[in-house]
């Protein structure tokens, strides 16, 4: 198994859907979020900031203007939106690569920006809009630690059919 194909009927199932991975999760776990606005990529952020013991009374919003937000929770989790830039200016590649290899878990929108510099070992998540609050996630594991994370949510208690 290597794709699933989940849909959500509101945010709340989406938040839902992700908090479910958030016991799975490991230090150094990257989840590459594409989608079109509006799709249900910072819900899902939100979900999983939920499943990562992040403090409920903290604001989890979408980094658009300054890049990256970091909440402390079991792991910390690093949430990034490359919404505003077209490509990665030189100037910021160390910084990302420092996100992307680092020992806490990485929620990455609009990760197709990234191009060749994501990890080799991640799990993809694609949101497409199929009704006015129904969304389709379609999760696809890369590298024996996204089949693992594709794994584990097949496994995880009350997980949407």
């Amino acid at each position: 198994m290597k794709e699933l194909t989940f849909t959500t009927h509101s945010p709340e199932e989406t938040r839902e859907l992700a908090a479910r991975l958030g016991p799975g999760l490991h230090p150094g776990d990257v989840l590459a979020l594409t989608g079109e606005l509006g799709s249900g990529k910072t819900e899902f952020v939100r979900g999983l900031a939920q499943g990562l013991g992040v403090p409920p009374e903290t604001p989890v919003a979408s980094p658009s203007f300054i890049l990256a937000r970091e909440y402390p929770g079991r792991l910390t989790l690093i949430h990034l939106d490359l919404y505003r830039l077209e490509d990665l200016p030189p100037e910021l590649l160390p910084d990302v690569e420092e996100y992307l290899y680092g020992p806490h878990v990485v929620a990455v929108e609009w990760a197709e920006r990234l191009k060749n510099l994501l990890p080799r070992d991640c799990l993809e998540v694609q949101f497409t809009v199929v009704g006015e609050s129904q969304r389709q996630l379609i999760f696809r594991a890369r590298g024996e630690r996204g089949l693992a994370l594709l794994q584990y949510l097949v496994g995880a208690p009350d997980r949407p059919q």
